[in-house]
């Protein structure tokens, strides 16, 4: 993707350098203007051409990312938001220069309500570390995208991941939220209470939108109590089309699986030779249930069924926790294991999401495409809520081959939208969906417009990303 195809953002020369000296004075050396900085604070997760910010402000509480913003918004400059920085569309990068706001010093766990089964936290608190803060409680936070992602992060792409076909996505566990505003304000969306009628639904409004309305400062999270028992394993097919009308076979007679995952038999044959599995170079299913003792046994033994009444199996499973450990790490290492297919290759991680029943036929229809363009491309899917993934192994300095990777992504996004899907499960727009959010919402797209106007007139909160402002 050349710089030319991305929304384009007006760099306010002199308002950066004000702003450049006034945080220097303020923040010392919590403010860092350094190329590596800048660098590590800029899009390098996918092909997107990096867009580096000014500077960099490590921030420790909401009244200072007030104070950054007020700045900001006196002279027109440009604020990014930046978590862990694993998205995967160009949401970090700084297309009109500006501030990246570094919110990972905000990593405070400020309450655990245990017996409302909810917390209170700051946007730089990883998933992984609130996991293990929970552990003594006997609760858990089952989001999971696979990267270690900040929370704030996650809430603001509206991530999701293996456990979302049980537990939801971010939308579905947040119950209230503080942001900073563009005008230096904050803004509380909802109280702890489990449901609300209460005015708009502004907690939905600021989840998704990727920074561009608000920069969130402390999260409400939904807890789930941690399973008395679970049982995963892996079950091979001898088609892509054969796992998924498993699947569908699955969630339609209502079994409770926590997580199902597909992996085509390319990906299957990456992540044996990476992760050193004995499974069978073919497409497989790799699932979890969590509940009582006999509620697990009783799961994978119906789901045995289902697979063999369409072609699958046998179905491998455990209820220990080491080999159920070993089995997920595996796929949360897919893009690791993926990257020696093409030894010296970038990949261009990409995601839709269909209705259930359109799953098989788009995949397949994927595959085909593969094939035809002669790609190397596997695929991974959170498919018992309809969501797959494909990597595309290119080389990034060959223009000939990112224009082919990008005509692919196109008839993929095309193709989902033809199948009333979306163009994006969980990966969110940034930058480099920007083209397939009009196909896909056509006016709607007008009306966000209108909120993002009405809500930072100056377009200053991370410019550049979803749409064209104009």
């Amino acid at each position: 993707m050349a710089l030319a195809d991305l929304v384009r953002v007006e760099r306010n020369e002199d308002g950066i350098q004000a702003v450049l000296g006034v945080l220097k004075q303020r923040f010392g050396e919590r403010f860092q203007t350094g190329q590596a900085i800048r660098e590590q604070h800029a899009h390098t997760t996918t092909y997107i051409p990096a867009q580096l910010p000014d500077g960099v402000v490590f921030v420790h509480s909401t009244p200072e990312v007030q104070e950054v913003v007020r700045l900001c918004a006196t002279y027109r400059v440009p604020v990014i938001p930046f978590g862990t920085g694993t998205s995967l569309e160009g949401h970090v990068n700084a297309p009109g220069g500006g501030i990246s706001l570094d919110l990972m010093g905000m990593d405070k766990i400020v309450s655990v309500n245990a017996e409302d089964l909810d917390c209170t936290i700051e946007p730089g608190v990883t998933r992984e570390a609130l996991n293990t803060y929970l552990r003594d409680t006997g609760l858990f936070f089952p989001i999971d995208p696979g990267a270690n992602a900040s929370l704030g992060g996650m809430a603001s792409t509206r991530a999701s991941g293996t456990n979302a076909v049980r537990y939801g996505t971010m939308r579905d566990n947040v119950l209230a939220l503080t942001a900073v505003t563009a005008d230096g304000q904050t803004v509380t969306t909802a109280k702890r209470a489990k449901k609300s009628s209460a005015g708009y639904d502004l907690t939905r409004l600021f989840i998704g939108a990727e920074g561009t309305l608000g920069i969130i400062t402390s999260l409400t999270l939904r807890l789930q109590g941690i399973p008395q028992a679970m049982s995963g394993g892996v079950c091979p097919f001898p088609s892509v089309e054969a796992a998924c009308e498993a699947v569908i076979a699955t969630i339609q007679m209502g079994v409770p699986v926590a997580r199902i995952e597909l992996v085509n038999r390319l990906q299957m044959k990456a992540m044996i030779a990476y992760s050193k599995l004995d499974y069978p170079e073919s497409p497989c299913l790799f699932l979890e249930f969590h509940g009582t003792e006999s509620g697990v046994a009783e799961q994978a033994q119906l789901f045995g069924e289902i697979a063999a009444e369409h072609g699958g199996g046998p179905f491998i499973w455990t209820q220990v926790a080491e080999e159920r450990t070993k089995l997920w790490k595996a796929r949360h290492d897919a893009y690791w294991a993926s990257l020696p297919l093409r030894p010296g290759a970038r990949g261009l991680s990409t995601d839709v999401c269909v209705p259930i029943s359109r799953l098989a036929e788009c995949i397949a229809e994927t595959e085909r495409d593969i094939e035809a363009m002669g790609l190397v491309a596997p695929i991974v899917g959170h498919v018992g809520d309809g969501n797959f993934h494909v990597l595309v192994l290119m080389d990034p300095e060959d223009t000939r081959e990112i224009a082919q990777a990008e005509a692919f992504v196109a008839r993929l996004n095309e193709r989902a939208l033809a199948m009333e899907g979306t163009c994006t499960g969980e990966h969110g727009i940034g930058q480099g969906k920007a083209k397939f959010l009009e196909l896909e919402l056509g006016t709607g797209v007008d009306v966000m417009r209108a909120i993002k106007k009405a809500l930072d007139p100056q377009n200053i909160l991370n410019p550049g990303k979803i749409f064209a402002l104009d």
